[in-house]
């Protein structure tokens, strides 16, 4: 007889449920660190790469492919146009996060999702990046999230779901960056 996986929205709920009874078992196994490296290449063009990171209560060793990220910007903000702004990228991780989350733990629930997509819109003013307004803030002025879904759930349960996004929580609340210049 073959053992049937327990798969719902592509999660492994079996699994999940076993890694949450671990962490609840071994509180520490919850720690993740997160690397990044980048690189300036010219003007705004810059290379990230990631690969090692640490969880579970150990260094990771699962991946085998470095993954890179690029960013530039646009003609009009004078930069080659060679990849998304950085502030476009932001946008791809929330999106993804949120999505992510949402699935994620509407597997847990037994919930089915058919589908999902989503559309992002930030404003920006460059009043605030150029320094010419101090009181004009430097980044998004606001980020409105239309994430269409198919789903017998109710639009309030999936919202809910979708709240548990890590990457939304760095977003809406305040993040402690240091910053260290190594000369």
């Amino acid at each position: 007889m073959i053992a049937s996986k327990n798969v719902k929205n592509g999660v492994n709920v079996d699994q999940l449920v076993e890694t949450i009874g671990h962490i609840q078992e071994q509180p520490e196994l919850a720690k993740f660190e997160f690397r990044a490296k980048n690189n300036w290449i010219d003007g705004g063009h810059c290379v990230s790469s990631v690969k090692g990171f640490y969880g579970a209560g150990q260094e990771d060793t699962t991946r085998k492919e470095v993954f890179t990220m690029e960013c530039d910007h646009p003609n009009v903000l004078l930069g080659n146009d060679l990849a998304a702004t950085p502030a476009e990228v932001v946008m791809h991780a929330l999106a993804s996060c949120l999505t992510g989350a949402m699935t994620y733990h509407a597997a847990a629930n037994g919930i089915e999702i058919e589908s999902a997509e989503s559309s992002l819109t930030a404003g920006c003013d460059l009043h605030g990046f150029l320094g010419l307004d101090p009181e004009v803030r430097k980044g998004f002025d606001g980020i409105t999230v239309k994430l269409k879904v198919k789903s017998d759930a109710t639009t309030e349960q999936l919202e809910n779901l979708a709240r548990f996004s890590p990457v939304l929580d760095i977003i809406t609340n305040p993040t402690p960056v240091k910053i260290e210049i190594v000369k």
